[in-house]
């Protein structure tokens, strides 16, 4: 047998065919990383890969946009107004609630509308 027919091998572990390229740091006090630890344990995970498969399949809502906190402002009044009516009705006869409900009603269907789209 000649050299040339042998194959050279390399030593040690093969190549990963996708490689973790980007290393991110975090930051955790004593308590917290207990925490995570634990976690990644009872996953049967590492910290490492736990804290990756959370951070990459946990959602996380964002914060309201100015226009939404105006529209829950808005809510928030018209509920006031809605309670403020439901008195008014003990007070004042039934009819006189039931036309300004449905002007209340309306704007809350706009306002929902709003915050859907």
């Amino acid at each position: 047998m000649n050299h040339e027919e042998k194959k050279k091998r390399k030593a040690g572990r093969p190549a990963k065919n996708i490689k973790k390229e980007i290393n991110a740091s975090v930051r955790f006090t004593r308590v917290e990383y207990f925490i995570v630890k634990e976690k990644a344990a009872n996953c049967g995970f590492t910290v490492s890969n736990y804290i990756r498969r959370a951070s990459i399949h946990s959602t996380i809502t964002p914060r309201l946009t100015a226009e939404e906190q105006l529209l829950t402002r808005q809510l928030v009044g018209m509920t006031n107004n809605m309670n403020q009516m439901a008195k008014a009705c003990h007070r004042e006869g039934l009819f006189q609630s039931m036309v300004i409900f449905e002007k209340y009603r309306q704007q809350l269907n706009e306002i929902i509308k709003k915050l859907k789209s």
